[in-house]
This record gives C-alpha cells, sequence and structure tokens, in this order.
C-alpha cells in the first residue's frame, strides 16, 4: 500500500537538469548498478513490479533510510521504483570512479555511467562527492559540468583524484560552497587559488597530493580557512618554501611527504602533531614548540638530530617517530626528553652500516625518565656488524639508571650484533618496570598466521634466515637468563614451517 506522499513522486518529470550539457538518458542509471533493465513505467505501482508491497511511513523516513543505503544499493532501489528515484535526486553521498561503476561490466563507459548518474541527481542534498579519474584518459572535457552539477552549496567533503594537466576551477568554490565544505582533498591536477577567491569558513581538512600550487598560493589559501584542523601535504614539488600563517588558531595536525621543501616556518600555535618524510634546510615552530606533543620524522641521521636537538626544542613531546636508512652514533647527553611516553626508532635497510653502535641508543633510556613504550626496528637483509659469536663476549657496561615507568619493549629484526645484544642487556637490567620483551628475529610483517594451509611467510634470504637463527641463540646465551620473573619474554624465532636453516 502506497502513502500519498509516496504517489505524489510518481507524477514528478523524470527528466532533469536539461541544461547542464548532460547527454545520458534517465534511465542508464540502471545501467552501472543493477541488472534490471528499465525504471518502472508511469502505469505501474511501486513494488508491483517485483511482487512485493512496501511498509506505510511517511516520506521523510523513507528518504532518510535510502540516503543510509551504499550507493551501489540506492542506485538499484531507484532502478525499480520512482518515488526512490526522487530520493536519488537528492543521495547525499556519490562515489564516482572505475572501480566503483564499471570494474565488474565487461562493457562500459565511465563518462556514460557518471552522466547518467549526475543526469539523475539535483546536486541538491550532496554532501560528500568523491570523483576518481586517475587512471583513465585525461581527455574528460566533462569533468567542469559534472563539478557544476554536483557541488553546490550544502556539499561537506570533496575529494578529486584527477590528472596532472587539469585545472581545478576556483570557481566552483561559491559563496554557498565555501561556507558549507569542510573537507577538501586535490590529487594530480594544477590548484592556484587566488586572493579574491573568499574565505573558506567550514573548511577543517586540507589534503593536496601531487597538485601543482606554489607556496605563496598556499599560504594566501590558508590565510582564508581559518576553520583549518588538519593540513596534508603529499609531493607538491612546486612549494619551496611552506608559510603556516599564525590565524590558523585551530590548526593542530600538519603532515609534509616527499615534497621540495627547504624551509618550514609554522606560526600555528595550537600545532601539536607533526609528521615530516624528508630533510629541510630550516625548521621553525614558533609557539608550537611548546604544544607539540606527536612528532614523526623520517631522514639521513635523524636520531642523532632527535638526541641532540629536540629536548631543548620540544620539552613536552609525547610521542616520537624516528625513521632513517643512513644514521651516525647517538650522542650521550644531559637534556632529557621529560614527558616523553612512546618512542619508535627505525633505523633498518637493506645494509645499515656495520660500524653503527646500536648500544649508543642507550642515550634515549636515560633521556626519557616517562618512557613507557619503546619500538625499535633494526631489520636488515645483510647483518654486517660484528657479532656476539666472531669477537670478544665481553658486553660493554654504562653507569646504570634505574627506570621505573618503561613497560613494553619490543625490537623487529633482532640479530647477533654485538652492540645490539649489550643494548637488549643494558634495557633488561636498567628497567625495573618492564612486563614485556618481545624480541622477533625476522621482521615483524613477514610471518604467516599459521592458520590457513595456503598461508605463507614472506620469502627471505639465506642470510638473513642464518642471522635470525643466530639472533635466536644469542637471545638464550646473553639476554634469556637477566630478564626477571616479572616480565614476560617473547621470542619471535623463524617458522617452523616456512623457514629452515642452522646455526654455523
Amino acid at each position: 500500500m502506497e502513502t500519498p506522499a509516496l504517489q505524489s513522486e510518481q507524477q514528478r518529470p523524470r527528466q532533469t537538469l536539461a541544461s547542464n550539457g548532460l547527454v545520458a538518458p534517465v534511465d542508464e542509471i540502471q545501467g552501472s548498478h543493477s541488472p534490471c533493465h528499465r525504471v518502472d513505467g508511469d502505469d505501474s505501482k511501486d513494488g508491483e513490479a517485483s511482487g512485493y508491497s512496501i511498509p506505510e511511513l511517511p516520506q521523510d523516513i523513507w528518504r532518510h533510510i535510502h540516503s543510509l543505503m551504499p550507493m551501489d544499493e540506492a542506485a538499484r532501489a531507484a532502478c525499480v521504483s520512482h518515488a526512490f528515484l526522487s530520493f536519488w535526486r537528492c543521495y547525499p553521498k556519490l562515489t564516482l570512479s572505475w572501480q566503483m561503476l564499471c570494474s565488474k561490466a565487461k562493457v562500459g563507459s565511465l563518462r556514460r555511467r557518471i552522466n547518467s548518474i549526475l543526469r539523475n541527481h539535483t546536486g541538491i542534498g550532496l554532501k560528500i562527492l568523491r570523483l576518481n579519474l586517475r587512471d583513465q584518459d585525461s581527455s574528460f572535457p566533462y569533468i567542469n559540468s559534472w563539478l557544476q552539477v554536483a557541488v553546490t552549496p550544502g556539499i561537506e567533503e570533496l575529494t578529486l583524484e584527477l590528472y596532472e594537466k587539469y585545472k581545478f576551477p576556483c570557481s566552483i568554490l561559491s559563496i554557498g560552497v565555501r561556507n558549507s565544505l569542510r573537507s577538501l582533498q586535490l590529487d594530480s591536477c594544477v590548484f592556484h587559488p587566488t586572493p579574491e577567491l573568499g574565505p573558506l569558513r567550514s573548511l577543517t581538512r586540507l589534503i593536496l597530493r601531487s597538485v601543482h600550487i606554489t607556496g605563496d598560493e598556499l599560504e594566501g589559501f590558508l590565510s582564508n580557512s581559518l576553520a583549518l584542523e588538519h593540513l596534508d601535504l603529499y609531493n607538491c614539488k612546486k612549494i619551496i618554501i611552506l608559510k603556516v600563517p599564525s590565524v590558523l588558531q585551530q590548526l593542530s595536525y600538519l603532515r609534509v611527504f616527499v615534497c621540495n621543501l627547504r624551509v618550514i616556518e609554522n606560526k600555528a600555535p595550537s600545532l601539536s602533531i607533526f609528521t615530516l618524510f624528508g630533510k629541510v634546510s630550516k625548521l621553525s615552530f614558533g609557539e608550537a614548540s611548546q604544544t607539540m606533543k606527536i612528532l614523526i620524522l623520517r631522514h639521513a641521521n635523524v636520531v642523532y638530530y632527535a638526541r641532540a636537538k629536540l629536548p631543548s626544542i620540544m620539552p613536552n613531546l609525547e610521542t616520537l617517530e624516528l625513521g632513517s636508512s643512513s644514521e651516525v652514533d647517538t650522542p650521550m647527553l644531559p637534556t632529557k626528553f621529560l614527558n616523553l611516553k612512546h618512542l619508535t626508532i627505525q633505523i633498518s635497510g637493506a645494509t645499515f652500516s656495520p660500524s653503527y653502535d646500536y648500544f649508543s641508543l642507550a642515550s634515549f633510556l636515560d633521556a626519557c625518565p616517562s618512557l613507557e613504550t619503546w619500538w625499535l626496528d633494526v631489520s636488515q637483509e645483510y647483518m654486517e656488524h660484528e657479532s656476539i659469536f666472531t669477537g670478544s663476549s665481553h658486553l660493554r657496561q654504562l653507569p646504570e639508571c634505574c627506570h621505573d615507568h618503561l613497560k613494553s619493549v619490543e625490537i623487529i629484526g633482532f640479530s647477533s650484533a654485538k652492540s645490539l645484544v649489550e643494548l637488549t642487556c643494558y634495557i633488561v637490567k636498567s628497567t625495573v618496570s618492564l612486563e614485556r620483551l618481545t624480541l622477533d628475529t625476522l621482521r615483524g610483517d613477514c610471518r604467516c598466521s599459521g592458520e590457513n594451509d595456503s598461508d605463507y611467510c614472506c620469502s627471505i634470504s639465506q642470510a638473513f634466515l642464518k642471522e635470525a637463527s643466530r639472533g635466536v641463540a644469542a637471545i638464550r646465551k646473553y639476554i634469556e637468563d637477566k630478564v626477571p620473573p616479572t616480565a614476560k619474554l617473547t621470542v619471535l624465532e623463524p617458522c617452523p614451517r616456512c623457514h629452515t636453516s642452522t646455526v654455523d
């Protein structure tokens, strides 16, 4: 039985947006989502074609139910019901990509299917638009018309994955759009915002990936985005100097990955999470040096830099993650990270310098009295350090510190390197609060689950496997008996099902 509201929906015209330049017929909406051939005819009643009736509910409830459906299910519903077709015209979330629309079809045109979907959508009520054309032919002359239909006042999230030479039309960001847009992600395009663009009052999240934009253009855009909280830049090579203006009072997250940056100058006072992959000549945080809680850095000699410079620059750090494939010994210094609780250090590569002294990392244990977790990755394909089995078995000592907060230590890629054995023994002897010590002689992500016969550990070289077995022997001989009974020692050995080797 149909409600009057649903009956009235059937009387609406089946073609809308006649002036938007989209030429696909209305009924092609089902071609990209459903095996059905046509939307119900004008003389049929909703539900009768499928031999069932729908409950009598108010129109607003049906609209809400339809908005909660995944996009493909919502489109199928629009194929069999004129009422749901009317709801589709205001469906709030559109994901338009080859994988979503054409991956299961033997023959199909992504352009035609996007045309037909937007032909049946007014743009009104659309909150989220994701358009992915990255892997398609760059000759898409219809993108601007698609955006004109879909990007309307009220939209909150816009994600466009395009191609390198496409120029994003700033005119799309009208006053109404700027007032509602909360998240903007642009991938692989040209973006030249001008001061005349005006303020984006609601924008809290900005992600630019492989976007052609200069540092000055970005600074101007940021100055018009006063509500911004999250800024993510990836491979934006035209930005040489990044200036984050002080007007961004709410900005708490900044991530910069593989850009050509020489200078990062931050004046946003509330920045608390910063990630940098790649080295810059000048790094300035301003007031945020005091508010920084989480810092992630990856570049050569970053461990040395962090120990030598950061305690005085960022005294309130709580989480520090460092990654390097080239490193010099960590210095012993009196400065401390008084508030640091979580430390991650990754100094791994195919072959790490045999001159590097892992024992120097004990400097961090002395410098971090509040440390609770320490995750250390020293995986390398070929271990060329002096082995505890080939040189002197005498272990170096340091004046013991009594660390009473460190609870969990995990070392990935544990080997028989003498300096690494010395570091581990020092941690065990100095940490009275230790609860868990995990020593993984392989790489943490290359193990099988052990639950599926078709699941195997990733392949590793015989040299790596042999050294893993030596690492196990070193643990048994030098470390195991030093672990206090209050701590649980977990030794992850080579997989007995996938790996076999012997120790020389």
